[in-house]
């Protein structure tokens, strides 16, 4: 299974925290970006492997940041339907 996508909510939620690793640092948002494509990866290899968060969605915790991806596996691919800091209520992506 090759095929990830990501809801325009979960790429707003990846965007806003790789530009807050930017105004700090350069080299954290680089190795935030390559976290997250590990974990993309990783999905890609494995999207059964991951542990169920609610009926459907699945978590896949980021290396070294403290970030998940929350996704859903579909019959087309993976969808990435969160990029969800761990201090942030899960509600709020819930429902995508």
């Amino acid at each position: 299974m090759a095929n990830v996508s990501f809801l325009p909510a979960a790429d707003a939620d990846y965007q806003a925290a790789l530009t807050w690793y930017r105004a700090r640092n350069t080299q954290a948002a680089a190795k935030f970006e390559a976290a997250v494509a590990d974990g993309v990866q990783r999905i890609v290899d494995r999207p059964e492997l991951y542990s169920f968060v609610d009926n459907r969605h699945r978590q896949c915790l980021l290396r070294r940041y403290p970030y998940s991806l929350i996704y859903r596996v579909q019959p087309m691919g993976v969808l990435v339907v969160a990029v969800a800091h761990s201090r942030r209520s899960a509600s709020y992506w819930r429902g995508r």
